[in-house]
């Protein structure tokens, strides 16, 4: 009898040890909520984040969750993560405030919450992997003006009203025009990211400011290619009215490739496998090491993993060229 005992015990015992074996080999449950979908930025984020090494492995089970543009769906969609209890969230907000509640909310779940690409104004965040939208806005202004000759008429086609990207571009735009007396910004109205707005937007310009517009910044390359568009059909030239964009998006380094706009890159595959290295550690722990590329990709600019633990990483932005266009698009197309 004695010895059943001792045999009941060491199984015991063995199976308790063999319990945190098991926990490790569960998948990490990783929720992204993304503002939307239509665009091919977001794309390109997204697809990026499915080829993560951790995801690719396995050791992270993803589950993408489209916000539709919309801050309510946003904020229902992390009240599901909350019952299904995630372990990690990446958060691209629509909204800049009304992304705070929904990080409160995983918050008080114990939930850790990694912002990209996008802010919120919430000290919950646990980190954010992202680029300077303020910095981008002053580069596409300053393109759009040089290229003027520093005088003229712009128009400006914002983004989203209330999202980071478009209050921090706005401010990068007005900073660099601040600087040029001989510049006046014409019209400045949204067109939420959309080609097909920004086209329609500036069919409405252009008839309304005939012959006076001069420039259009466009905070981002969807809506740059719709103001594109635009000029087209009314047989103007893009290459003698210049227009900005931001982002890198396909059809923007292909314009630029013809002369037809400027843009800068906005890296989506770092921000995103950056993002979720970034949450990996907070879930994992110290031991957790870093698989993005771009941790080696950006290092001689001063971007740094330390210890996985800062509060914010800044992602350099890339100025397309004609020199570096088709490296790009080669890289796309893989």
């Amino acid at each position: 009898m004695r010895f059943l005992k001792l045999i009941a015990v060491s199984v015991a015992v063995l199976a308790l040890a063999a319990a945190p074996a098991a926990a490790q080999k569960k998948p990490y449950k990783i929720g992204a909520a993304v503002y939307g979908l239509k665009g091919e930025f977001m794309q390109l984020w997204v697809n990026a984040l499915k080829e993560h090494p951790a995801v690719k492995d396995g050791s992270v089970k993803l589950t993408i969750f489209d916000g539709k543009y919309d801050a309510l769906t946003q904020n229902n969609q992390f009240e599901t993560m909350v019952t299904q209890k995630f372990d990690g969230i990446l958060f691209v907000p629509i909204d800049i405030q009304a992304g705070a509640q929904a990080v409160e909310k995983a918050t008080e779940a114990k939930i850790p919450v990694v912002g990209s690409n996008a802010r919120v104004l919430s000290d919950k965040l646990v980190s954010y992997v992202g680029s300077d939208d303020t910095v981008a806005g002053a580069l596409e202004a300053e393109a759009v003006i040089k290229a003027m000759g520093g005088k003229g008429n712009v128009v400006i086609i914002e983004g989203p009203i209330g999202q980071s990207a478009q209050i921090e571009r706005r401010k990068g735009n007005q900073a660099a025009l601040a600087k040029y007396k001989d510049v006046k910004v014409l019209e400045m109205r949204t067109a939420n990211w959309s080609r097909a707005e920004a086209l329609s937007l500036m069919e409405n310009w252009l008839t309304a400011h005939a012959g006076k517009i001069h420039g259009v910044i466009g905070q981002n390359d969807e809506m740059a290619l719709g103001a594109i568009e635009a000029l087209k059909a009314k047989g103007l030239s893009p290459k003698s009215i210049p227009v900005a964009g931001i982002d890198g998006v396909t059809d923007a380094i292909r314009a630029v490739k013809e002369g037809h706009m400027m843009s800068i890159l906005q890296d989506a595959q770092g921000q995103a496998q950056g993002g979720l290295d970034v949450l990996l550690r907070h879930i994992v722990g110290p031991g957790y090491e870093p698989r993005a590329a771009l941790w080696n990709d950006y290092a001689s600019e001063g971007l740094s993993w330390g210890d996985g633990t800062a509060r914010q990483y800044n992602v350099p932005w890339t100025p397309i060229t004609l020199q570096n266009a088709d490296a790009l698009l080669a890289k796309r197309s893989k």
